[in-house]
């Protein structure tokens, strides 16, 4: 699915929550989270993205393919040498269920974008040492 200006709306309406060593980190598109920044501080990282496998082009499915598809995005990221924690993404909207996530710090864009592209989603959450996170579309051809 191509960017439209109502899913930017659906994806800005959204909490984007991090579960990092030693604390959550609740992140709203362009909006800066300290604790986000000094944890990158602390750990020397540049740079992060948040990706799920969840209801791929943004097309709901059922919790068992949204499960197994986000344990095969786990096992994508550790055989990359990646170190995945935990997250979820919360909709303002309750109508759309939580899903799960992962959040990589040290992860390039471009690495980042081609892996949500496998897992068929629409953008990521990326962002700098700053600890602004922002949306970056995935460009199909």
């Amino acid at each position: 699915m191509a960017k439209t200006t109502e899913l930017e709306a659906l994806y800005k309406a959204t909490t984007y929550r991090v579960f990092l060593p030693g604390g959550i980190c609740e992140l709203r598109i362009g909006q800066p989270c300290e604790t986000l920044r000094c944890w990158l501080e602390t750990g020397g990282y540049k740079e992060f993205a948040i990706i799920t496998a969840h209801n791929p082009g943004g097309q709901p499915v059922v919790a068992a393919q949204n499960a197994e598809r986000q344990a095969e995005l786990e096992c994508a990221l550790i055989e990359g040498n990646y170190e995945p924690y935990a997250g979820e993404n919360v909709a303002d909207d309750t109508a759309w269920p939580a899903e799960e996530s992962c959040f990589i710090a040290d992860i390039a864009a471009e690495d980042a974008c081609a892996l949500a592209e496998d897992f068929g989603q629409n953008a990521i959450v990326f962002g700098t040492a700053d600890g602004v996170a922002q949306l970056l579309w995935i460009e199909t051809e």
